[in-house]
């Protein structure tokens, strides 16, 4: 699975952590899934997902919006966009990681997720960076290779 690694450091056994660069901007995702807030019988499903935003280029950067597109396991898609991460809009300077944990709903035991923050470097320019697509996968569904 190109963009996967195995994530050490994230909570779970085999836990797995998805990562992508663009032009310097090292973006980490490791989704869970939340057993507790979930409930099958209800067509409930609910997934955390850890964020770690590493700025490894030579510039400051500051997250201007996002753009995130949510499918679930019937192919059903909806689209989130608005400014920040969790209220806030943080500025990174060159060696500076910013981290936060959002979750999303699904009515099917597994689905997808991927999207893009908009940064802007001091100097004016914005460019797109791409969140790496991850899969949130439940217990009450066997995983499918593809």
């Amino acid at each position: 699975m190109l963009g996967a690694v195995e994530g050490a450091a994230a909570p779970g056994v085999g836990t797995v952590m998805y990562e992508t660069v663009t032009k310097g901007i090292k973006v980490s995702v490791t989704p869970h899934y939340l057993e507790e807030q979930s409930s099958p019988a209800d067509d409930h499903y609910v997934w955390a997902y850890s964020v770690r935003i590493a700025n490894e280029s030579e510039r400051v950067v500051q997250l201007k919006t996002r753009h995130w597109r949510i499918t679930d396991a019937n192919g059903v898609s909806q689209e989130v966009r608005g400014p920040g991460v969790v209220g806030e809009q943080p500025v990174l300077s060159p060696g500076e990681v910013f981290e936060y944990t959002s979750g999303t709903p699904l009515s099917t035991p597994s689905g997808m997720m991927m999207g893009a923050y908009q940064m802007e470097a001091s100097d004016g320019a914005q460019f797109d960076v791409a969140i790496p697509a991850f899969s949130l996968d439940s217990p009450h569904q066997a995983i499918q290779l593809n």
